[in-house]
């Protein structure tokens, strides 16, 4: 099942208090980027970062993107834009 164009529009909007948020489509999904760094992707509706020493303070869930992939942390609170804005700012943290 791919991303629809809806909840990825919704990913995007919750991402907003953060400048610099690129979205590249990949075979029905999408990869996301902060500043040029990629922290994660959006992949059957579900919104997926990179799992990084600093990140594992939030308690998300792995979940695999598609199969063969290495597991990344699944966040489930979305709705949450300083949650999110903090989870994406620690995972591209110990990205660089």
């Amino acid at each position: 099942m791919a991303t629809t164009k809806d909840y990825r529009d919704f990913v995007l909007e919750q991402l907003s208090l953060l400048d610099n948020i690129t979205c590249k489509s990949m075979i029905g999904e999408y990869l996301l980027y902060y500043n040029g760094v990629l922290f994660g992707g959006i992949y059957d509706d579900r919104l997926l970062v990179k799992i990084v020493e600093s990140n594992k303070k939030y308690n998300m869930k792995e979940s695999v993107p598609y199969e063969g992939a290495k597991p990344l942390y699944l966040v489930e609170d979305i709705d949450n834009q300083e949650t999110l804005k903090k989870i994406v700012l620690d995972t591209c943290g110990d990205l660089l």
